[in-house]
């Protein structure tokens, strides 16, 4: 981790205390994990403070980890399975910072920090659409990209990838109408080749000078 983002955890370790949860970091990259309850008080100090000044809220996204299994200090343990993630922005230090809250896995809720970015009323609205997080004290959270009577959300890992319905222009009824899919369930798997040498090609490409005894289809 570089100095600056050492003394970005220092600081928020400092002025958050309890409010932060974890800290990870990986790829050049700083996460700090929230308490969902105190996620306002971060972000406002994240933004207001002049020490962090994290003026822009790049990204809010949901995160179904329900085939994970997270990190702690005693190993490995099956933790939340949703969360929310922040991506911030300091035009005045230059740096990044991304904040991740985790939620219930019944009713995942977690306070709207529109009132503090602006830009988060349809990111919001997206990870609600998406994933069925609720964001409360948001002004208009309703569905941005599925269709208005779409019943599920369908980037929860749950959600079956051929969907629930299917619709289609009915030249009887002059509209559109929905039925059960009737596209049979299947599942892709990536075709790679190997040869001898250990090198791979993928979807039938050939390493040169390779032979044809020297490939196998994994």
């Amino acid at each position: 981790m570089t100095e600056a983002l050492q003394a970005v955890a220092a600081n928020a370790a400092e002025k958050l205390g309890e409010s932060i949860t974890g800290v990870v970091q990986a790829r050049g990259e700083l996460t700090l994990e929230v308490r969902r309850d105190d996620i306002l008080k971060a972000c406002r100090t994240l933004r207001d403070d002049p020490v962090f000044a994290f003026e822009e809220l790049i990204d809010v996204c949901g995160v179904d980890y329900s085939t994970y299994r997270m990190e702690s200090r005693a190993g490995l343990r099956p933790g939340p399975r949703f969360a929310v993630v922040y991506h911030l922005l300091s035009l005045k230090h230059n740096r990044r910072l991304r904040l991740r809250a985790f939620l219930d896995d019944e009713m995942p809720i977690i306070a709207s920090v529109y009132d503090i970015w602006n830009a988060a009323n349809w990111f919001e609205r997206e990870a609600f659409d998406l994933f069925g997080i609720i964001f409360e004290g948001h002004p208009d959270l309703r569905r941005i990209l599925t269709d208005y009577g779409f019943i599920g959300h369908p980037f929860r890992k749950d959600f079956p990838l051929i969907g629930q319905v299917e619709m289609r222009y009915d030249e009887a009824k002059r509209r559109v109408v929905y039925q059960p899919v009737t596209i049979e369930p299947r599942v892709l798997v990536p075709r790679v080749i190997r040869d001898v040498q250990g090198s791979t090609n993928v979807a039938g490409g050939r390493t040169p000078g390779a032979t044809d005894e020297g490939f196998a289809r994994g």
